[in-house]
């Protein structure tokens, strides 16, 4: 199965998989992997690894921006089978463990489902593992303040509210800020196109998920790499300012008008 790669920086990749990003910060032969898509989107992964000229086993540590299943969902598989380390913010690591759950549930779903789009994302996140039993084992917290001693040499943000260790990654030396599901550029439930707060129902706390874009604007970049939606060219602070004041913007009234 064939991933859609697109190198949008130097040596720098974000890969579309089903529905969810991923993001590939090679330096050498060496990689870093931030988040994975779902569990059925295994073989888009390691696709991705291989058209970059990379292998699983040259994954240096996973880093995950949070635990829901689209982002999560082979980040076992790598740990267990070529030992790579899984790296999240300390306030996520009992998330990806599954000591508890913080996913929006069927029930919500369900009650969304009149709004465009709802069905048919729900009908392929079942079928992609979306609801599958995914923990990782032995999930680790960042081992630093700062930028990572990875490929890219990442700094992890911390932006909760999507979830409580939400975090978003900022690659200052590529000019790009891996946005994760804090600040996104478009959704299979979201009609909207561009810098956008995901969909309500999909936010742990919304209110610290619109104070946590202050955070984001704060990073300096001109290249912003979501977790749903394609590439942003352009100002990152502007594209945090501009979902910033969508979220902002009251509901529309009526079914008809969303």
């Amino acid at each position: 199965m064939r991933a859609d790669v697109r190198q949008v920086a130097d040596d720098t990749y974000l890969v579309h998989g089903s529905n969810t990003n991923w993001v590939i910060l090679k330096e050498g032969d060496a990689v870093t992997l931030v988040d994975t898509g779902y569990p059925g989107d295994r073989e888009r992964l390691l696709d991705s690894l291989a058209q970059v000229g990379s292998a699983p086993e040259a994954v240096a540590a996973v880093l995950v921006t949070h635990a829901h299943n689209d982002h999560l969902g082979s980040a076992e598989h790598l740990r267990a089978a070529h030992g790579t380390p899984v790296y999240l913010h300390e306030a996520e690591v009992p998330h990806a463990r599954r000591d508890f759950l913080h996913q929006v549930t069927v029930g919500t779903v369900l009650a969304n489902g009149w709004r465009p789009g709802v069905l048919p994302w729900a009908v392929h996140a079942l079928r992609v593992g979306g609801t599958a039993h995914v923990p990782v084992a032995a999930p680790e917290a960042f081992p630093a303040d700062g930028p990572l001693d990875l490929p890219g040499r990442p700094v992890p943000v911390h932006t909760p509210g999507h979830t409580l260790g939400h975090t978003v990654f900022h690659v200052p030396d590529r000019g790009a800020v891996l946005g994760g599901d804090a600040l996104v550029t478009g959704h299979a439930t979201s009609r909207p196109e561009g810098p956008q707060l995901l969909p309500d129902m999909f936010h742990h706390e919304r209110a610290r998920a619109v104070a946590s874009l202050e955070t984001v604007a704060g990073l300096e970049g001109d290249l912003l790499l979501p977790g749903h939606g394609p590439a942003h060219h352009g100002s990152v602070r502007k594209a945090a300012d501009r979902a910033r004041e969508r979220a902002a913007r009251p509901p529309a009234r009526g079914r008809s008008s969303r």
